[in-house]
């Protein structure tokens, strides 16, 4: 004759024995209470909500699988607040700055220019200023492209922010 314990998982009689007394937490009281408000917060979400909560938080930990599921988030959800999520994310922090083109006569003013903030030797930076179309810095602020641009635009260059 069959015992009811063969019919009942392992792992399942065990659990009462661990998890039956509550877990004292190890942090203060005051933050204990706002772990208890953020967990009441959470439970308040809806299903989709809580999905893009928890694509939200696996991007700010920097887990690279949180990504894939950006595109399927946007397509199950309309307006519920990851369409802004996706847009801080998408917004780009670092430019390059590129000459495109120059006026000949302005040549010499540019590549003094271009000196003052590549920190390059006078030949180099003719050599790169020559080679228009070209980047001419690297990951630059948006804060620190504008005045470069606006500065070698005002010399006769054709210079974006890429």
């Amino acid at each position: 004759m069959y015992s009811i314990t063969r019919r009942i998982p392992y792992k399942t009689l065990l659990r009462p024995l661990f998890f039956a007394h509550p877990r004292n937490l190890c942090s203060a009281s005051a933050t204990t209470q706002k772990l208890e408000r953020i967990a009441d917060e959470l439970l308040d979400l809806t299903k989709l909500e809580r999905h893009d909560y928890s694509i939200l938080f696996r991007l700010k930990l920097g887990l690279n699988n949180a990504v894939s599921g950006l595109a399927s988030a946007d397509s199950a959800s309309t307006g519920s607040g990851s369409a802004s999520t996706e847009a801080k994310a998408a917004e780009k922090t670092a430019f390059d700055i590129k000459l495109e083109k120059f006026d000949a006569a302005a040549k010499i003013k540019i590549i003094k220019e271009v000196r003052t903030f590549t920190d390059l030797g006078l030949k180099e930076a003719k050599d790169l200023v020559e080679k228009a179309p070209v980047v001419l810095k690297k990951g630059v602020t948006k804060e620190e492209g504008n005045p470069i641009v606006e500065k070698l635009k005002e010399l006769g260059a054709t210079v974006v922010l890429e």
